[in-house]
């Protein structure tokens, strides 16, 4: 079997599939959520699952000179964790407070659709915002709740933003998130750091295949699940592989013999279908009652074929799909090429894969502020592949890049590449794009159907952010704080 001609790549730099440590116990969290808002309970990820160590993460993290504080000193720089956060009467001057089911709405995605038409008069200066805090002339508690998504986006990262950005930056971006205000979730991991990951799960447990002679051999289960869509809001009752939504990504490289079995723990059955994969046999295909019956509950089904071509992949249920995909049976198949091209030089690789039924407007299973950000050093490239496994077409849009867009639905475009920063993927398609990092900074990076992304009370759905920071090592010691 000939090893790959590139190595694994993560979101987080280059992989040998054993550098990254599981995040620690779940953090204790006090939320600015309402009291009747019921919270879960964060997934995490079992250290007894994983052999691999943070010394990639953790050789960088002591910054000289920088103010950035390792990860375990990460929570000195926050004040203390407030014992309760709740909303408090209505505000004054008639301005209204967002209601139990829209902040649950945008908070989750959820597929019902947020209020566009709620617009409470400004509030007298110096009033009291239902979170508490002072809102300022002008705005309303639209702005508090707004602000409230970054805040629980950043979390307890807000203070080591000094020593990455320098004090000029940081000093707008505290007086933006009202760090002076010293609100609770400056004690708090991120909000995405509170919740299971397919970027993390990847990267601390990456889906290794067994070997059976030149056959790599990877073995899944599809069982019902508890998926968090954010870390406040109740799970919801999705469908995974391996018990995650999106299933863990499988990688292998052009030309590799592949063995997929699967075992259905459901209480229906399925299929499973490589949704771009040329198969020679086409029995291997995995559409019920086409190329196969279903496999019932408790049975065990085999896939064989041969990774013919490379590019951007996926593997989904083709039974009963607007239900079983809808639910979380996704997940992404690469195949990295076996002579790489010059497009194919990439410092890190990030897999983004959209949904819109389970959970509403999601990008990996998520909704904002609980999406991992794409995170890159500047001189870097960084690869994201759009996959997009929903009903609705997706426009991605990046503030302050372009994005070359080197590849659809797998195949190379080569001399057809172009530049864009906004970039249509409908159902079904993939599509690649590589991003020259040359400049610092938070950059939105959002779908630009606009209900899609941001409601009366701020971002939430399909919304992430480019984080783009001066040093490789800002990335490793951001990396090694989040799952400390």
């Amino acid at each position: 079997m000939t090893p790959p001609a590139l190595p694994p790549a993560t979101p987080f730099g280059p992989s040998d599939s054993g550098r990254m440590s599981p995040p620690a116990d779940d953090p204790s969290r006090h939320h600015r959520g309402m009291e009747t808002t019921p919270q879960d309970t964060p997934a995490t990820i079992d250290p007894d699952d994983v052999d691999l160590s943070r010394r990639r993460f953790l050789r960088n993290a002591a910054l000289t000179g920088g103010g950035l504080v390792a990860a375990a000193g990460l929570a000195a720089c926050a004040p203390a964790a407030r014992q309760a956060w709740t909303f408090g009467p209505a505000l004054a001057g008639g301005s209204a407070a967002p209601s139990a089911g829209s902040m649950a709405a945008a908070a989750s995605g959820s597929a019902a659709a947020p209020s566009m038409s709620m617009a409470p008069a400004p509030s007298p200066s110096g009033s009291a915002a239902p979170s508490g805090a002072i809102i300022p002339p002008g705005w309303t508690q639209h702005d508090i709740a707004a602000r409230n998504k970054v805040q629980r986006y950043l979390g307890n990262l807000a203070p080591a933003l000094k020593g990455i950005y320098g004090d000029a930056a940081f000093t707008k971006l505290a007086d933006m998130l009202a760090v002076a205000e010293n609100y609770p979730e400056l004690s708090q991991k991120p909000s995405f750091a509170q919740v299971e990951q397919l970027v993390l799960n990847d990267a601390v447990k990456p889906l290794k295949p067994e070997l059976d002679g030149e056959v790599k051999v990877f073995r899944l289960t599809i069982e019902e699940i508890q998926h968090s869509i954010d870390e406040l809001m109740p799970p919801v009752a999705g469908l995974g592989y391996n018990g995650q939504w999106p299933g863990p990504t499988i990688r292998v490289t052009e030309g590799d013999k592949v063995r997929a079995i699967f075992t259905n723990n459901m209480k229906e059955t399925t299929g499973v279908h490589f949704h771009g994969v040329e198969f020679e046999d086409f029995f291997q295909d995995g559409v019920p009652f086409v190329t196969q019956k279903p496999f019932a509950p408790g049975e065990t089904y085999t896939y064989e074929f041969t990774a013919s071509r490379p590019g951007s992949l996926m593997y989904h249920s083709h039974h009963n799909a607007t239900d079983q995909v809808g639910r979380g049976l996704l997940g992404a198949f690469l195949v990295d090429p076996r002579s790489p091209t010059a497009d194919d030089k990439i410092d890190r690789d990030y897999v983004w894969i959209s949904n819109d039924q389970l959970g509403g407007f999601t990008i990996n299973g998520h909704g904002f502020p609980a999406v991992v950000p794409v995170l890159g050093a500047i001189g870097e490239t960084v690869r994201v592949r759009f996959m997009n496994e929903g009903i609705m077409m997706h426009p991605w849009h990046l503030h302050g890049y372009k994005m070359k867009v080197v590849a659809r639905d797998g195949y190379p475009l080569e001399g057809a590449s172009f530049h864009c920063d906004t970039l249509g993927v409908n159902p079904g398609e993939r599509y690649d794009v590589n991003v020259v990092l040359d400049r610092p900074g938070v950059w939105a990076f959002h779908c630009h159907i606009l209900p899609h992304a941001e409601a009366a009370d701020g971002m939430y759905g399909m919304v992430n952010t480019l984080m783009v920071v001066p040093k490789k090592e800002h990335v490793d010691a951001i990396v090694a704080a989040i799952l400390a």
